[in-house]
């Protein structure tokens, strides 16, 4: 059975509409509803939510939170995928390969431009996506979106074209 420790942070990917304030924000975490609808017979994804934040509010406290939530997960041996907001996802990627320069397995950041649930969400096919990069990928801390995996340092949001670029 392949591991894989899932650790969610907030970002457009869980991002919900309120009709109430006709705003879309973070509140509940929601991708385990999303696991649901794939079929991983050879995986066992464990969900560790630690924040649901917008990215741009992200400090550098929630960044050494998320470096002490991996620390002990490392010895392990498993892939870790953290859901992401696109924003500030390759700063938060740079500081993890700072934090651990010596990785033996994959750290994959993902993410979406668009909430999942939402019409025309790339939320899923990113989750997805993710999860196989787990058993492709070497030791590394990487982006996977859109089809496509880059090295964290080696890559960049690009507004315009609402996806990632390499560098």
């Amino acid at each position: 059975m392949h591991r894989v420790y899932l650790i969610t942070t907030g970002g457009t990917i869980e991002k919900e509409y309120s009709e109430q304030l006709g705003t879309v924000h973070n509140s509940a975490a929601k991708i385990g509803q999303y696991l649901k609808q794939l079929r991983l017979p050879a995986s066992e994804v464990e969900v560790m939510p630690l924040m649901n934040k917008d990215s741009l509010e992200m400090t550098a406290e929630d960044r050494a939170a998320l470096v002490g939530d991996i620390a002990p997960l490392l010895p392990h041996g498993d892939p870790v995928v953290i859901t992401h907001g696109t924003d500030t996802m390759v700063e938060t990627g740079l500081c993890l390969q700072k934090a651990f320069p010596s990785l033996n397995v994959p750290i994959i950041l993902t993410g979406a431009m668009t909430p999942l649930g939402f019409e025309g969400s790339d939320g899923l096919q990113n989750l997805t996506e993710s999860l196989l990069a787990t058993q492709l990928l070497g030791p590394g801390v990487y982006v996977v979106i859109h089809g496509q995996v880059f090295p964290v340092a080696r890559v960049r949001k690009d507004r315009e074209l609402a996806t990632f670029v390499a560098t």
